[in-house]
C-alpha cells in the first residue's frame, strides 16, 4: 500500500458521529412528515407512523428487565462503595433540590402566563380513560402478581420488586453471590440487546418526528400557544439554565463541557420519550463520557431515570395544574400551590420512566380536588410536550451524578474535559471504572 492509500484508508472508515446521525434523522422526519401532510401521502404518513412504532415497542419489549436487573444490580453494587448511605442520602438530596427548583419555575411561569385564560373547550367529551389517585398510587406500587407486574410493564411494580429483592440479596450476603452473578449476566445481556435499539435510533426519530409533524403539523398548538410556550420554557430553563449553573458554582465544572457530552442521550431521550429507554446511553454518558465511578453511576442512573422527573413530574404538572384550573375557573390558594411542589416532588416515582406523565397528572388533579376531565384537554399535545419533558428528566438523571461524584471524590476530571469520546462501539465492561484524583483542599467534603 503507497503511503497515498495508507493516508485515505482512515477517512474511509471514517463514521458518522451519533450525534450527527440523530440530527440528520430528526431533520429527515421533519421533512418526510411536512410531505406527507402538505400533500396529503397517506402511504407515507402510515409508514412513518408503523416505523416509529415498531422501534419504541423495541425499546419497551427490554423495559421491564432491564429495570429490575438494574435496580437489583444497583443495591448490590453500593457494597463496593464507601460511604454508601452518604452516597445515597447526597442523591437524594440532590433529587429533591432540583425537583423543588423545577416545580418553583413551573409555577412561577404559569402564574405570569395564564395559560388557560381565555380557553372555553368541550371537555367533557374527551375524557382520559384511566385516573389516578393517592390512594391508586399507594395500592398500587405493591403487586397483586409479580407476573402481571413484568406483563402488564407497570414500572412502578418492577422497581418496587427490584428494591425488595436487591435489599434481601445484599443483607443475606455470601449465600446471594449466586443470583447477584445472574442477575448482574442478564443486566449485560439487557443492555447489549437495548444497545443495538438504540443504534436504530436515527431511524427511529425520523419516523417518530415525521409522524408527529404528519398526525398534528402546528395547527393543533394554536388552541394551547400559551401552554405549550409555558412547558418548553421551564424545561428549557432548567436544563440549560438551572443545570449549568448548579454545575460551575456546586460541582465547579465546565457546564458546556456537559452539555456537550450529554447531548447525545439528550437527543435521543427528546425523541424516544422514555427515561429508562435512554438509561443505557446516559449511564455509558456518565461514566465514559463524563468521568463519574462506574460503581457509582451503576446505582445513580438506573435509581435516576425510574425516579427523577424534573420534566414530568415537576415543570409539567404545575403548569398544567394551573392550566386546568383557569380552564375551569378554579381559584387556586397559596395551599393549593404548596401542595403542587409537594405533589411534584414526592409523586415523582410515579411516572415511572416511560412514555407520558398521564398518571402523575392525574394524581396532582385529584389531590387539589381539580376536575379529572382536564387530562383529557391535554392528551392531544401530549407526545409534542412528552419530548422535552423526557430531554429534561434525563439531563436532570446526568447532572445529579456529576455533582455527588465531584463532592465525594468521585470523578475523574481528566475523563470530564477530555474531548469527547464516540459512544457508538460497544459497551466494554471490563473497563474499570474511572479513578477520581483527589480533591482540592478546599473542595473535600465535610465529614
Amino acid at each position: 500500500m503507497s503511503e497515498t492509500d495508507a493516508a485515505v484508508e482512515p477517512k474511509r472508515r471514517r463514521k458518522i458521529p451519533f450525534a450527527a446521525q440523530l440530527l440528520i434523522g430528526l431533520a429527515l422526519g421533519l421533512a418526510l412528515g411536512y410531505a406527507a401532510r402538505q400533500w396529503s401521502l397517506a402511504w407515507l404518513g402510515t409508514t412513518l407512523e408503523t416505523v416509529g412504532t415498531l422501534f419504541v415497542q423495541l425499546l419497551f419489549l427490554i423495559v421491564p428487565f432491564l429495570v429490575f436487573t438494574a435496580i437489583v444490580a444497583s443495591i448490590a453494587n453500593l457494597r463496593n462503595l464507601a460511604n454508601a448511605g452518604r452516597l445515597v442520602a447526597k442523591t437524594l438530596g440532590w433529587f429533591l433540590a432540583t425537583s423543588l427548583i423545577a416545580v418553583a419555575i413551573g409555577l412561577t411561569i404559569g402564574l405570569l402566563t395564564n395559560p388557560g385564560g381565555g380557553i372555553a373547550l368541550d371537555a367533557a367529551a374527551e375524557r382520559p380513560e384511566t385516573t389516578g389517585s393517592w390512594t391508586d398510587f399507594l395500592t398500587g406500587i405493591i403487586p397483586t402478581n409479580v407476573v402481571d407486574a413484568f406483563v402488564n410493564v407497570n414500572v412502578l411494580q418492577i422497581v418496587f420488586i427490584a428494591i425488595i429483592a436487591g435489599a434481601a440479596a445484599a443483607k443475606i450476603g455470601d449465600k446471594a453471590e449466586a443470583f447477584l452473578k445472574f442477575n448482574q449476566s442478564a443486566l449485560d445481556l439487557v443492555q447489549k440487546a437495548l444497545w443495538w435499539v438504540i443504534r436504530l435510533a436515527p431511524i427511529g426519530t425520523a419516523a417518530l418526528i415525521g409522524k408527529s409533524v404528519y398526525s398534528y403539523g402546528w395547527d393543533l398548538l394554536g388552541q394551547f400557544a400559551v401552554f405549550s410556550i409555558d412547558i418548553y420554557v421551564g424545561t428549557l430553563l432548567v436544563m440549560l439554565v438551572v443545570y449549568p449553573i448548579l454545575l460551575r458554582f456546586a460541582a465547579r465544572v465546565s457546564p458546556v463541557q456537559f452539555l456537550k457530552k450529554a447531548w447525545p442521550a439528550i437527543q435521543f431521550a427528546f425523541v424516544s420519550r422514555s427515561s429508562v429507554g435512554t438509561m443505557p446511553l446516559a449511564q455509558r454518558t456518565v461514566v465514559e463520557r463524563l468521568g463519574v465511578s462506574r460503581d457509582y453511576a451503576s446505582f445513580a442512573s438506573p435509581f435516576g431515570a425510574t425516579t427523577k422527573m424534573d420534566g414530568c413530574a415537576a415543570v409539567y404538572p404545575a403548569i398544567a395544574a394551573i392550566f386546568v384550573a383557569q380552564v375551569y375557573g378554579i381559584d387556586l390558594a397559596v395551599q393549593d400551590y404548596l401542595l403542587i411542589a409537594f405533589v411534584s416532588v414526592i409523586g415523582s416515582a410515579a411516572t415511572a420512566g416511560l412514555t407520558g406523565a398521564t398518571v402523575m397528572l392525574t394524581l396532582t388533579l385529584s389531590t387539589l380536588g381539580l376536575p379529572l376531565e382536564g387530562v383529557g384537554l391535554l392528551l392531544a399535545i401530549d407526545p409534542i410536550m412528552d419530548m422535552i419533558r423526557t430531554a429534561t428528566n434525563v439531563a436532570g438523571q446526568m447532572t445529579v451524578p456529576v455533582l455527588v461524584a465531584k463532592s465525594e471524590g468521585l470523578l475523574d476530571q481528566k475523563v470530564y474535559d477530555a474531548p469527547p469520546q464516540p459512544l457508538d462501539g460497544p459497551i466494554d465492561e471490563a473497563k474499570p471504572s474511572p479513578e477520581a484524583e483527589p480533591l482540592k483542599p478546599e473542595l473535600q467534603p465535610a465529614t
